[in-house]
């Protein structure tokens, strides 16, 4: 298991010594070297720093504008949602509640105007205009300037109700630091603009200035929204023949990232002065923030050094000194202070974390030791919880698993491959001695994949047994079922049931989706398992992989999870009548002529899903009877029509691409009825006639 774990007497260099031998070469080095110190190095230095910092403060300012506007948009549209759907409309009481809720929250923002093209100069009954009465009272300004700034610039709002989306300098109208942010709007069907009119004080204060830095914030026309020189703002002045905008739009300028380029422009007293300028374009409104510091300031520092240098003998020794210090910072507090936030991880479960594998186990000293083992310990944990369960592994390591055994409501699946033996004996044939090899080759391929799909689905692999798989939704999570025992009357009683329907149906649909996700990997797979088999075809006894069907079942119930077994093996895991239930659907897919069957008690719970059409799923015409339940059918899964497969899979994989052929496994090109997922898979209509369920050992008798 990994390299072997180096001991403590191993240590070539302790630190100590490091410490000794740095503190010896910096006083000699430092006394020797304060003389040949260089202003030119030093101006180098200090150039590219500031380079560097002007680069970093607009990237830092830039992301936080960026952060701070698509938050305004998204509380605007959230509201403008909410008020649209409430009961009554948006003239009801309750959308007027909501709507001064949302300003008083929001002071900043004087109003919301929602127009069409022919609301702009007069009202229009099918518009919105939210105004915060309160913003224009406390700043004394009337609010008849909205309608000033929608007849100077009717031509920015058509604009915005056709698709653009835009920033205006609204200050000139104003006479205080305003912005107009518009994008378009669609309701009902009506092309409309969203007019969100704000205060920008808040973004003057993120913007702010560095030590000789500028930052300040422009439009698409050039014209400035924010700047710290508030006049510059409230004359609503253009730099469109500014020299860093010029390069900004002569460079095709379209990235998101923030660029930096050296420039010229004449200063306040009409000298020309040289400027670094970093800019960067938002994804919003083609919005650009400018960072600019003057070489004079950058190297300002480097002017006063040369008066400092005479100083610089009488404290050599004690920079020295510092230097010790911030070496044993770096060298000692930084990776110790990584080494315990790699304990941290292991202890929380997170066993394949990136912080442990960017350890240092190079060093050769206790920190690379403590390093090296560290990494050994997550190799050996990471190893333990594939042969044990993930999920359960990490519930140990963060010491959240009871193991009391529990009753529990979950979602049980199982799953096996159709004619396994078949196939076993094939290979067995066809390879002798090395059939074990290549059956386990093929029964991990295909599984890898299942197993994925589960792990996508947030599932808990139980077992393998064979080729059959048992997975469980549900069985990890921190819930008890102690609430049904409060008196009927208790309010809390119905909170805490309600919470637990919600968890037992969102569990429920977890195991669909990760369960009509296998679909997709199946015939995936398939596709892999007969380009394989070409490949190797005209090789001497050729390797190949058989193409399979395979059957799911899915029951929701109550069971037993515990832990199962004794002092030398334990597992957690589920029985009862659920788990059964579960098993038994599983084998009733092949007289079903199925590839996904669900019972009775999941498809109620997933009722809701189905009433909407997110889940399609078909009854399978034969009746039977379970114990205690009475009359009951399996149910056919079809499809889940809104699945997205490439956002399921690249959750787990960002470098999945999807496989076109198979992309009607599932999703907005999947199947409608059981009959096209029987034909799309290959499997025949059975005739239902002649299908019996009956099984004793289940309780389950088909229905006379």
């Amino acid at each position: 298991m990994g390299e072997a774990v180096p001991k403590t007497g191993d240590v070539k260099f302790p630190i100590g010594v490091k410490l000794a031998l740095i503190i010896g070469f910096i006083v000699l080095v430092s006394l020797g070297s304060v003389t040949i110190i260089s202003t030119l190095i030093m101006g180098k230095d200090v150039k590219v720093t500031a380079e560097n910092n002007n680069l970093s403060l607009n990237t830092r300012s830039a992301s936080t504008v960026e952060d701070k506007l698509s938050s305004i948009k998204a509380n605007v549209s959230q509201l403008l949602d909410l008020i649209g759907v409430v009961s009554g409309g948006r003239k009801s009481s309750n959308a007027r509640q909501a709507t001064t809720l949302f300003l008083e929250r929001n002071p900043e923002i004087a109003a919301i105007y929602v127009l069409s093209e022919n609301g702009i100069d007069r009202r229009n009954p099918s518009d919105d205009r939210i105004v915060n009465a309160q913003f224009f009272i406390s700043n004394e300004i009337e609010s008849t300037v909205i309608n000033e700034f929608l007849s100077a610039r009717k031509e920015d709002v058509v604009k915005s109700i056709h698709g653009e989306t835009i920033a205006l300098n609204l200050s000139p109208f104003f006479g205080l630091p305003v912005m107009g942010l518009l994008f378009p709007w669609k309701e009902n069907g009506r092309d409309q603009a969203c007019i969100i009119i704000f205060s920008i004080e808040s973004l003057s204060e993120i913007l702010g200035t560095g030590s000789g830095n500028t930052t300040f914030m422009i439009n698409n026309l050039d014209e400035i929204i924010s700047h710290p020189d508030v006049e510059k703002v409230l004359a609503g002045t253009s730099y469109t023949n500014h020299s860093l905008v010029k390069k900004i739009r002569e460079s095709s300028f379209n990235n998101l990232e923030s660029m930096q380029v050296p420039y010229k422009e004449k200063d306040e007293n009409g000298k020309k002065t040289s400027y670094f300028g970093a800019y960067r374009k938002l994804n919003i409104a083609d919005i650009v923030i400018i960072t600019t510091v003057s070489y004079d300031t950058a190297l300002e520092g480097v002017r006063k050094t040369r008066q400092d240098n005479i100083y610089l003998m009488l404290v050599i020794f004690f920079l020295s000194i510092i230097f010790v210090l911030i070496f044993a910072k770096v060298a000692i507090s930084i990776p110790l202070t990584r080494l315990s936030d790699a304990a941290m991880e292991i202890q929380d479960g997170n066993f394949d974390t990136p912080i442990i594998s960017k350890l240092n186990t190079k060093r050769q000293d206790e920190i690379g030791v403590l390093n090296k083992s560290t990494q050994n310990e997550r190799e050996f944990l990471d190893t333990f919880a594939k042969f044990t369960n993930k999920g359960v592994a990490k519930a140990i390591a963060r010491k959240e698993i009871d193991f009391e055994p529990h009753l529990k409501d979950i979602t049980i699946f199982f799953s096996d491959i159709r004619g396994f033996t078949a196939i076993s004996d094939g290979f067995k044939n066809k390879f002798g001695n090395d059939s074990p090899r290549e059956i386990i080759g093929f029964l991990n391929d295909y599984m890898g994949r299942m197993v994925n799909c589960i792990s996508l689905s947030h599932g808990n692999v139980d077992k393998f047994e064979g080729d059959a798989i048992m997975a469980v939704w549900g069985i990890l999570r921190d819930e008890d079922l102690s609430f049904e025992n409060l008196p009927d009357s208790d309010p809390k009683k119905k909170e805490l049931a309600a919470q637990h329907a919600e968890h037992v149906k969102e569990d429920a649909l977890n195991a669909i989706r990760g369960t009509i996700a296998m679909r997709y990997a199946l015939m995936k797979y398939n596709k892999d398992a007969e380009a394989f088999t070409k490949q190797h075809e005209n090789e001497p006894n050729a390797k190949y992989k058989p193409h399979i069907r395979i059957g799911c079942g899915l029951n929701t119930g109550r069971a037993t999870a515990g832990i199962m077994g004794g002092q030398d093996k334990m597992e957690y895991t589920a029985i009862g009548d659920a788990v059964n239930f579960a098993s038994r659907t599983e084998s009733s897919n092949k007289p079903c002529g199925t590839d996904i069957l669900i019972t009775e008690d999941t498809r109620e719970i997933l009722k809701s899903e189905i009433d909407a059409g997110r889940l399609v799923i078909e009854q399978i015409p034969v009746e039977f009877e379970v114990k205690g339940k009475g009359a009951q059918h399996f149910y056919g899964v079809v499809n889940m029509p809104e699945f997205n497969l490439e956002e399921f899979f690249k959750a787990g994989d960002k470098d999945f691409v999807l496989d076109k052929d198979c992309e009607k496994a599932v999703g907005p090109k999947g199947p409608k009825t059981l009959n096209e997922v029987r034909a799309m898979l290959g499997i025949p209509i059975p005739e239902f006639e002649k299908v019996d369920l009956n099984e004793e050992e289940n309780k389950i008798q088909v229905k006379k």
